[in-house]
C-alpha cells in the first residue's frame, strides 16, 4: 500500500518516515532494529509488521531514528530514541488517530519497552525477536498494553527460553508465537511473521 514521505520532530531533530493513513481511528508505530548494524525502516522485518497491520487496518508509521537515512542527530544508545518514538505517537495524534499502538523489530523493540517505562501510552503493543540476550530488559519492566511477541525457535539474539520467563513480568496475559526454524533475521520466513502478528494484533 502507498506510504507517503514525512518529517516529524523529536526534540531539536528531525525524523523521516514513511506514513499511510486511509483514515482510520487507528495508527500503529514500527521501530527499526539496530542502526549500528545497518538497521533502518526499509528492514524487510520492519516491512512485514507494516504490512500486518496495515492488513489489520491500521495506519502505519516507520521511520528512521535520529542519525538514520535522512533523519538527523546522532545514535543515542537507546535513550534520545525513545524520544524519537514519543514524537512518531505525536505526529499520529496530531493526524487525529484515536488509538495509537507500537511495534518493534529487535533493537526497536527494546527501545518501545522502555519508551513505555516513562510516561508515553498507547493501547497497544506488540514485539517481534525483542533482542534479550543482546540488551538488558531488566525485570521491572511492566507492559501490560503487550499481546504478543513473535520470535524464531533458532533466534540468538531473542531465545524463546529466555522470553518466556520475562513475558511473566512484561504481561502474563500475552501469547509467544514461535516459528520453527527461523533465526533473527526470519529469512524465508517474513509472510509468517506477518500472518502471526495479523493473528494477536488487537
Amino acid at each position: 500500500m502507498r506510504e507517503d514521505k514525512i518529517r516529524f520532530q523529536s526534540g531539536e531533530w528531525g525524523m523521516e518516515g514513511l506514513y499511510h493513513c486511509d483514515k482510520p481511528i487507528k495508527g500503529a508505530v514500527i521501530t527499526h532494529p539496530h542502526p549500528l548494524y545497518g538497521g533502518d525502516m526499509f528492514n524487510p522485518v520492519v516491512e512485514a509488521i507494516v504490512a500486518a497491520y496495515q492488513k489489520s487496518g491500521f495506519a502505519t508509521l516507520r521511520f528512521n531514528f535520529r542519525g538514520t537515512g535522512r533523519s538527523t542527530g546522532s545514535y543515542d544508545q537507546g535513550i534520545g530514541e525513545q524520544a524519537d518514538v514519543a514524537g512518531a505517537v505525536d505526529f499520529l495524534k496530531g493526524e487525529g488517530l484515536q488509538e495509537i499502538h507500537l511495534s518493534g523489530y529487535s533493537f526497536g523493540a527494546w527501545v518501545n519497552a522502555m519508551a513505555l517505562q516513562g510516561a508515553l501510552s498507547v493501547q497497544g503493543l506488540t514485539m517481534v525477536a525483542p533482542p534479550v540476550a543482546f540488551i538488558d530488559f531488566n525485570d521491572g519492566i511492566r507492559l501490560p498494553m503487550l499481546s504478543a511477541v513473535v520470535a524464531g525457535s533458532r533466534d540468538e539474539f531473542a531465545p524463546p527460553d529466555l522470553i518466556r520467563p520475562l513475558m511473566g513480568h512484561w504481561n502474563p496475559d500475552a501469547r509467544i508465537d514461535i516459528i520453527e526454524g527461523a533465526d533473527h533475521f526470519f529469512f524465508g520466513f517474513l509472510d509468517e511473521v506477518s500472518r502471526r502478528l495479523v493473528q494477536r494484533i488487537q
